[in-house]
């Protein structure tokens, strides 16, 4: 895992935090078979990436290859799935991460 990918799973806890605030207020949020399809339909996003974060929700990475459209969700446990982020120009990484014991 490289550093720039750990800060950024921390980072994602606080703005699932940030979900369950937009899941009050109803903004940003659906149930996630209609974001889901959605992602997939109209930007041809798939997943990419999963993760828990804080009170049992869930973080996912969705991107494109075609379109180079990303999306960020989480998935609360009442199965409403809140948009946190999106973009453009996605981009697949392969990075190693550094040796253990040594500086990055």
């Amino acid at each position: 895992m490289t550093l720039g990918f750990l800060k950024m799973t921390m980072g994602l806890g606080l703005m699932a935090l940030a979900a369950q605030q937009l899941q009050a207020e109803q903004n940003n949020c659906a149930p996630r078979d209609v974001v889901l399809d959605r992602l997939s339909d109209k930007y041809g996003e798939s997943r990419r990436g999963i993760g828990l974060v804080q009170q049992g929700s869930v973080m996912e990475v969705f991107a494109s290859d075609t379109t180079g459209t990303w999306t960020i969700t989480v998935t609360l446990p009442n199965g409403m799935t809140c948009l946190i982020a999106s973009g453009q120009s996605y981009e697949t990484l392969a990075e190693a991460a550094p040796a253990q014991g040594k500086d990055a």
